[in-house]
């Protein structure tokens, strides 16, 4: 019987022991300034995903989509430059700067074909990173985003909106994001993401806000499209209207998928319906 038990136990530490072998941590890689860029690679399948949070977010607030995705797919979330468990230290938090984020990430995951997805802010990021990965981006797809990238916003307008968070970071960034969570939003989820964005580094928030912000005062918004010759489908709710004239003038094509109702965390707010919409967008890209 001693033997049994023995035995038993032997099994039961062989069997932990493998399952600790198995368990993905996270990863680092070396963005092209050597800022430390965190990731998770899940599951297994191609494409790879790519999922790229937006402003002043970080890699959870995919939680609901890594399950879901990579049961079929390779999966690949990171934490943007200043964001997370990334390093910080840059000066300037540009668009261009978080696209090599992501392209260190591809090539560290050794990515094959990827389709980058991109909510908020990341929406300007893929693209940017699209434009670093010649022939292994199958497209993009923007999640709440790049609604208008000929939007025409002024420096002045652009001042106005920063303002607050200059003067009250922590306030003027709750008052900021408050307007685009949809009141039917699970009061907790709804305070988690005030709570959560309004606890970011100000000095990396406020420069990542303004060099976003003024790729639309510039107009590098929309030519950056001029230079990334891939498909761009979109999972947005309806807070904002899609100007689809405008995104086809720039890019190779353009598509939409629109939830009523929906808020800018979408797929937080209402994940089983974003997800759907997600794989559908996935099907849309050629070669998928």
């Amino acid at each position: 019987m001693r033997a049994m038990r023995h035995g038993a136990l032997a099994l039961l530490i062989l069997v932990l022991a493998a399952s600790q072998a198995r368990t993905e941590w996270p990863r680092f890689a070396a963005s092209k300034d050597g800022v430390p860029i965190s990731f998770e690679v899940h599951g297994a399948g191609e494409p790879t995903l790519v999922f790229v949070h937006g402003w002043s977010c970080d890699s959870r607030y995919w939680r609901a989509q890594v399950p879901a995705f990579s049961a079929k797919h390779r999966v690949v979330v990171l934490d943007l430059a200043g964001h997370g468990h990334s390093g910080a230290g840059r000066k300037k938090y540009s668009m261009a700067a978080f696209g090599e984020d992501v392209r260190a990430v591809v090539e560290a995951a050794d990515a094959g074909k990827v389709v980058l997805i991109g909510h908020s802010m990341g929406g300007a990021v893929i693209a940017e990173a699209a434009r670093l990965l010649p022939g292994r981006v199958l497209g993009l797809i923007a999640v709440d985003t790049l609604e208008n990238v000929e939007y025409p916003m002024t420096r002045e307008e652009m001042r106005k909106m920063i303002a607050p968070l200059r003067k009250d970071f922590r306030s003027g960034s709750r008052k900021f994001v408050s307007g685009m969570i949809s009141p039917k939003t699970d009061p907790p989820l709804r305070e988690w993401i005030l709570a959560d964005m309004a606890a970011a580094p100000p000095a990396v928030a406020l420069s990542a806000l303004e060099e976003g912000m003024g790729q639309y005062v510039t107009g590098d918004a929309a030519k950056v499209f001029d230079k990334v010759r891939v498909p761009v489908v979109a999972v947005n709710g309806d807070l904002w209207p899609v100007n689809y004239e405008a995104n086809r003038r720039h890019m190779a094509s353009f598509e939409a998928i629109v939830l009523p109702g929906a808020d800018h965390f979408l797929m937080m707010s209402r994940p089983e319906e974003f997800n759907r919409a997600l794989e559908n967008a996935v099907r849309m890209l050629p070669g998928e």
